[in-house]
């Protein structure tokens, strides 16, 4: 059993090795015009990642800030495409847990804008997104809610979960870029639950479960 490991593992190495040649080859027989323009695209794909950044900055990502009330929110939604949203109640020791995770990760992640908003000034997004427990994290792409972590259930059902256990979490919504194993949680000692969408409804009211909730004001 260890040699076929052995000999799997060198196929993979072998495979690499032949990837790298090759592609430094193609490199080896690009000319002056072609690497002048190699480098100009590159330097065209930094500078839209650049003005990118500064535009989610701009419309406050980067921290983890709290909203006034769903006003406030829903003018959020209108101008960030990705928002972690933590609903949250004074007290909970555990919304505190969620708060500190929730702060680190917004520093890592500017793609998304993460916020809080006390489920106490926002009763009509409370009852309208069916939220019941506390802390719950809304996961919002467009406009729509696409996921929740409810709890910690998702999180190793603990309270002692690693921030990269709630980074995998969110990644599981598309709402985060994310370099890791999706299929697999950086905590694999402990059992995670299958992670289960849930049918919701639009704000307005209507069905919409292939889409999520709808955030319109």
């Amino acid at each position: 059993m260890e040699a076929l490991i052995q000999q799997k593992v060198l196929e993979v190495a072998n495979h690499v090795e032949k990837q790298l040649d090759a592609e430094l080859e193609q490199l080896e027989r690009l000319d002056t015009d072609d690497l002048e323009k190699l480098r100009e695209k590159r330097l065209k794909e930094m500078k839209q990642i650049h003005h990118q950044k500064q535009a989610w900055i701009a419309a406050g990502h980067g921290e983890y800030s709290e909203l006034a009330d769903e006003k406030e929110f829903f003018e959020v939604s209108k101008k960030s495409k990705n928002i972690i949203c933590l609903f949250y109640k004074d007290g909970s020791p555990r919304c505190k847990i969620a708060d500190m995770h929730l702060n680190i990760l917004a520093k890592k992640h500017v793609e998304a804008r993460f916020c809080k908003l006390n489920v106490e000034r926002c009763p009509f997004l409370t009852e309208r997104l069916k939220i019941r427990v506390i802390p719950t994290i809304a996961l919002i792409n467009d406009s729509k809610t696409k996921d929740y972590i409810v709890g910690f259930t998702d999180l190793g059902n603990c309270d002692d979960f690693s921030t990269e256990m709630m980074e995998w979490r969110i990644a599981q919504s598309g709402a985060i870029m994310y370099n890791g194993d999706l299929l697999n949680p950086p905590e694999k000692g402990k059992k995670t639950p299958a992670i289960r969408s849930r049918n919701q409804k639009t704000i307005r009211g209507n069905n919409d479960s292939d889409s999520g909730s709808e955030l319109d004001d």
